[in-house]
């Protein structure tokens, strides 16, 4: 399935090539979770270098490297094509031993390989993504000519398995985001008079920010919330405040016998709390929150800012009016209720809720000023959540990142 040479199949290659990308780790920065296993390598191999690479269409990127000062290289200028192409001819054994690639006229060629400083020792396990394809290698190298006796080989194929299993808990994280994007709700279109804009752009793969919107007859229903913390466990509870509101609203509209968009805003959050304060309480979590029911033929704003702290509406004269908090986040007091408040949408105006991320990019002593100056330079919703999204990739946030923008246009 491949040539001596080490290329694979273009079939083939076009399928590996698809598991490298689902990876999603290409030209992303070092992490500690790999840097950790390169420089332990080296400590109980004795080898002064250390990688962990993957093999793109026409370069090996390095995630992790340990004594080499690189970041790429050509792909044709690499023995670890070698190591990746052995898995797919039906080489029993893994790992790619080589000696001296000086002496091995396989190698030799290539830049790097021997000479004054030069590669001498290689030895790499491939790495493995997607549908079992080949995405990357697990490499050691010295400058001097040596090998690996039993032991070694023993704990190099455990080193190799540990980041392994760094890349199927990253292949797991990608599944994970690719999930909670499609729980994010689709862009509202045909409300005649409103534009609703949002943006949800967590700090890591996933994160602990979720915003929801859904129309009911005439009324709007928008929910923004910030789990404490970040990553996999945030996004878990995430999930589960967002069904959690959503459901409350339901169970309540059922019974009055009202659509969904008549119930209180204070209620529907009371009620959610409720359901989720044993989950709260059982994992130490807080959850800031703000729920509103916009009455779209008059603008009325009914809302709970539980906490969040961070909900304005934008004036059409360009002031900014922070709205009200309710009372204290969800998990905090077990017992505790919210009341609604009510604001107001007149033609030109802008409700906008944001996480505490958008604020942390914006000042660092977190003054909610800097929001509404930000808000406030921008007149519509689509604008606004755009200029977060070039703000975020301009300045990697700490934190995750989440933005709700209800504008009301002219008559």
């Amino acid at each position: 399935m491949t040539d001596a040479g080490g290329w694979i199949r273009p079939e083939i290659e076009r399928e590996r090539m698809q598991a490298v990308e689902q990876l999603g780790l290409l030209d992303t920065p070092k992490e500690e979770r790999f840097d950790r296993i390169a420089r332990m390598t080296r400590r109980v191999l004795g080898v002064p270098m250390c990688s962990v690479s993957l093999m793109d269409r026409d370069r090996q990127w390095f995630k992790s490297i340990e004594g080499l000062a690189l970041t790429e290289v050509p792909r044709d200028r690499t023995v670890c094509q070698t190591t990746i192409a052995r898995t797919y001819r039906g080489v029993p054994d893994p790992v790619l031993v080589v000696e001296d690639a000086a002496d091995d006229p396989r190698f030799s060629e290539i830049p790097g390989i021997g000479g004054d400083g030069g590669i001498r020792f290689y030895a790499g396990y491939p790495l493995y993504g997607p549908g079992g394809h080949t995405v990357g290698t697990f490499c050691v190298y010295d400058e001097t000519p040596r090998t690996l006796d039993d032991e070694e080989l023993t704990n190099f194929a455990e080193m190799a398995g540990m980041v392994q299993r760094e890349l199927e808990w990253s292949e797991d994280l990608a599944r994970g985001a690719d999930i909670q994007r499609s729980l994010l709700p689709r862009p509202l279109q045909g409300q005649k008079g409103y534009a609703v804009s949002g943006a949800c752009l967590p700090a890591f793969v996933v994160g602990g920010d979720f915003y929801d919107h859904h129309v009911v007859d005439d009324r709007l229903v928008v929910t923004v919330a910030d789990v404490m913390g970040k990553g996999t466990g945030a996004a878990i509870v995430a999930a589960a405040v967002r069904s959690t509101f959503r459901g409350a609203t339901r169970a309540f509209a059922r019974l009055a016998g009202e659509t969904q968009a008549d119930v209180d805003a204070g209620v529907a959050a009371s009620a959610a709390a409720e359901q989720l304060a044993e989950d709260l309480d059982g994992t130490d979590t807080f959850v800031t929150a703000f729920h509103a029911v916009v009455d779209l033929p008059t603008g009325t704003v009914t809302y709970v800012d539980a906490g969040h702290g961070l909900s304005m509406v934008r004036r059409r004269d360009g002031t900014v009016e922070p709205l009200r908090a309710s009372g204290l986040p969800l998990g905090i007091a077990l017992d505790d209720a919210w009341d609604s408040h009510t604001s107001s949408l007149s033609p030109g105006d802008m409700l906008v809720v944001c996480s505490d991320g958008l604020l942390d990019l914006l000042d660092e002593d977190s003054d909610p000023r800097a929001v509404h100056a930000f808000v406030a330079a921008h007149v519509d919703a689509a604008g606004l959540v755009a200029a977060v999204g070039d703000l975020v990739a301009e300045m990697p946030p700490l934190d995750d990142v989440t933005i709700v923008a209800i504008g009301r246009e002219d008559a």
